[in-house]
Parts: C-alpha cells; structure tokens; sequence
C-alpha cells in the first residue's frame, strides 16, 4: 500500500509561479526518499491490478501490419479503435513479435546509419529489442540485448552517437554500451540475440548497487551520465554521476554532482544561451523531485550548482528540456505526480506542461504553461525544431507546436496539433481518460523520415507518421 497524499497536497492555484524550495517538506518527504517509495507503491499496485488482468500478454494484441489513417478523429483496424489527429498509424507489432517473453514497454531511442537507415531501440522487462524502420514505416525486428542481471519494468534508453547507453532500475545491471552498427548486416530472417559478455561496445559496473533511475547523454562531449543510482546514502547521493567513455571499452568516472541529492532525470548540454557567463560550459539540469535544479558540470571533480528552483503545485519533478538547445531562453518541465495528487493546476487531471524562462541560469523562473484538454498523466517529453513530443501514458503520443513561447512564455498560445491515443480501453471513462500509470513509457520522434516510434507497456511498439510535415498542419 501507499502513503495517503493529504500530506503531500498543495493549496489549489489558478496559476503558478517558482518558489524557493519548501527545506522542511523536502526533508520530510523528498530528501528521505518516502515520496519517490510512495509513487513506486502506487505505480506497483497499479501494474499488479493490470497484470492480474492479463493486460501485459501483449500476444493478445493483434499486429496491424498495413496503413491504417488517421479519419474523421479515429484510426480503425481490424481489433481497436485509436483516437487521433492529424497522426496515421503505419505498424504495430505487440512485445512478443520484438523477441520478448516478459513485454511490458518502457525507454526507448533511435539513431540513422550515415547512409540514412533507421534503427529503434525498445525497452521491455527483460532487456531491448532492436528493429529498422523501412522506407514504407515497417519495424523490422533484428534481435535484443537481454537484461544484464533481472528483469525490470524500468529501462531507460539514450543514444550517444553511433552507441545506445542502456540502463535499469535492477540491482547490479549496470550500464550498457552498445554499437549501433552492429545492425546495420544483420538478415531479418536470424535475428541475433546478442551476449553482454561478448557484444558489448562497454559497460559500467561501478554504480553503487548496479541500479540507475535514468541514463542521461550529451553528444557533443565524451561524458554519459546516471542518475537516481541508489541508495541515497550513498556518497553520490543519488545525484548526477559522470562517467567517461573517451575509452568506451573501460569506461571511468572522476565524481559525481551530489549536493542536491537524488536527480530523477537531467539534460546536459554544452551551454549556448542568454546567459553569457557560462558560455561552452557544460550544464545540467536536473529534475530534482521538487525542484528545478541547475548545474555547471564543466569541472567532474568540482561540480557547481547554480540555482535550485521549486514552484507551485509541485508534487514530483519528473523530467523536462530545452525548448532550443542551440538558444537555451526556455525550458519545459513535466510533473509526474501533480495530476495523480491532485495538486495546483493538475487538480483537474490533465496533464500540465511547466515553462520556464532560464535566460538567468542563477535565478530561473516559471512563466506559464499548458494545460492538455486530454486526462491522465504526463511522463516524458523532448522537443526538437519547436515541437514537443510526449508521451502522456493514457493520453498517447502528443504534439504540442511551442514555437510561439518565446513571443508569448505564459503559454497561452501554445497549440497541440497532432496526438494519437493508444491506450483504448479508458476512452469511456470520465473526461476520456484515467489518471493511471496506463499507456506509453517513450517515444522517438526525430527521423528525418518522419516516422515515429511510440513504445507502450501494455501492447508493443507503434509506427505513426503525421499527416504532413508538423510546420505544415
């Protein structure tokens, strides 16, 4: 069972605004690790109701292997009817057609050979399978890399490069590090079951307990990073651990970022900003359960930080990103738990996109946000080109157009243009939707094909396409 959320709540807000961190409700509820062991209660009973159902043999659900549009707000194949707009839907095929025995979707990442092939990486139970995107938006199934300990409903998957950094909330998984060109010759009528004995570009196996809540990537250095690695009472705290794969065989890490404790998720950049006093600095920001929380990572063994920020309404900073991480003025920031607690503007249970002005990376501020007409609960997001993509558990894949935020940061002009729903089997409820740990982990939306791929716990791997280029809708 689970920590009644009384405690936890917020006074109902119209709007909201950043706040200094609340030091005593952190100490009480943050720091001590009881709200993340709550939510991990509540996201465990929920699993267990939906297993007991049989909602995880993704056998049951059937391939839809031809195209099947986006008409009138539907997508009809032959067993489900998906609401949509403006999104098609070119291929589905369940868990176990991707070489998984245990299913249940989660991370997921993609990466384009130099000669413009596109590959998938989808996290399930026991490990990640691998596939290629055809030209008419087929998956190809071409083997998997199997859990390096247990299996885990938590997989997070990031690409560094031509490498996909794997990592897992299982105790002594580590992180893997694999070559994506290991692909690229592979025949679809054998797929490979690959070894982490033998297959493995490297591997980190010097996190404390071997687990990491998220793996975090910046391309344009030679760093990943983990973070959530617990226990907390760690020396690292759970916080940001810098890990440098110059030699990718024999991965080391100089220290870690432990001053604001456990990170649940960051983006780390080589700053390009407003902000002219951290020029070619590289920055992290964390989302730190409660907090906005800012770093300048540039020296491994001195990390700074240079702001921590909460606001109103917070119940569980989950994740975020720049809006441009070539003009870094804006940032979106998605809570995991304000819908489900019912706190600030997620009282309604719709989930709610927080921006950010971080023009100042000493003093950011929270100067609007979105507010989704679909129920349910946010979970991840990124944008690229003045979109954002998220995957919204029930409420499915989301386009958002935050183009406009920039002219207008209060968020009112900020536009969804395209979504498809697949999670079904809550459209009849109230509002069209559940607040539940229901539907899609992750997505990858940044082929230049256009292709999609939305990973989901229940069924299996989609491949959507929007109508049109989304600057065209």
């Amino acid at each position: 069972m689970y920590v009644q959320t009384a405690v936890l709540s917020l006074a109902a807000l119209a709007t909201a605004k950043q706040v200094a961190k609340d030091q005593v409700k952190a100490a009480k509820l943050y720091d001590s690790g009881i709200k993340h062991m709550n939510n991990i209660a509540l996201k465990h009973e929920s699993w267990t109701k939906h297993e007991a159902a049989g909602a995880y043999e993704s056998s049951q659900y059937a391939k839809v292997e031809d195209f099947v549009a986006c008409s009138n707000g539907t997508a009809v194949t032959s067993t489900d009817t998906f609401r949509c707009s403006n999104i098609d839907l070119y291929h589905f095929l369940p868990h176990s057609a991707l070489g998984s025995s245990l299913g249940f979707g989660s991370g997921s990442w993609g990466w384009t050979s130099k000669d413009g092939r596109e590959f998938v990486a989808i996290g399930q139970q026991d490990g990640t399978a691998f596939a290629e995107i055809t030209k008419e938006g087929k998956l190809v199934y071409l083997g998997r890399l199997p859990q390096y300990s247990v299996p885990s409903k938590w997989r997070e998957i990031r690409g560094q490069n031509d490498y996909v950094i794997i990592g897992s909330e299982a105790v002594n998984h580590g992180i893997q590090i694999f070559d994506w060109k290991k692909l690229l010759d592979i025949d679809p009528a054998k797929p490979v079951t690959f070894s982490n004995q033998k297959d493995l570009a490297g591997y980190y196996g010097k996190l404390p307990t071997g687990r990491t809540h998220n793996v975090v990537t910046n391309p344009e250095g030679n760093f990943i990073y983990s973070v959530g690695a617990q226990p907390r009472n760690d020396s690292c705290k759970s916080g940001i651990i810098f890990i440098d794969i110059s030699d990718v065989a024999n991965p080391t890490s100089p220290g870690c970022a432990s001053a604001d404790g456990y990170v649940h998720d960051a983006q780390c950049v080589n700053y390009k900003g407003p902000d002219s006093r951290f020029d070619g600095r590289e920055i992290c920001y964390g989302y730190n359960e409660d907090t906005l929380t800012i770093y300048d990572v540039t020296d491994k063994k001195a990390p700074k930080i240079l702001s921590i920020t909460s606001y109103e309404g917070a119940a569980y900073t989950h994740q975020g990103s720049l809006l441009d991480v070539n003009n870094q003025h804006y940032l979106l920031l998605d809570d995991e738990y304000d819908e489900y607690d019912k706190v600030g503007p997620g009282i309604p249970g719709n989930p709610i996109t927080y921006i950010w002005d971080i023009s100042d990376l000493t003093a950011p501020k929270q100067t609007g946000l979105y507010k989704s007409a679909a129920r349910g609960i946010d979970h991840n997001q990124y944008v690229a080109n003045g979109f954002a993509y998220q995957s919204n558990y029930g409420t499915g894949f989301r386009v958002l157009d935050v183009r406009s935020i920039p002219e207008d940061p209060t968020g009112n002009s900020v536009k969804e243009i395209g979504f498809f729903d697949v999670y079904p089997e809550d459209d009849n409820q109230p509002g069209g939707g559940v607040v539940d740990f229901v539907g899609t982990w992750s997505s990858y939306a940044l082929f230049e094909s256009g292709y999609i791929l939305v990973n989901t716990m229940e069924r299996g791997a989609f491949i959507l396409k929007p109508k049109a280029a989304f600057d065209k809708l």
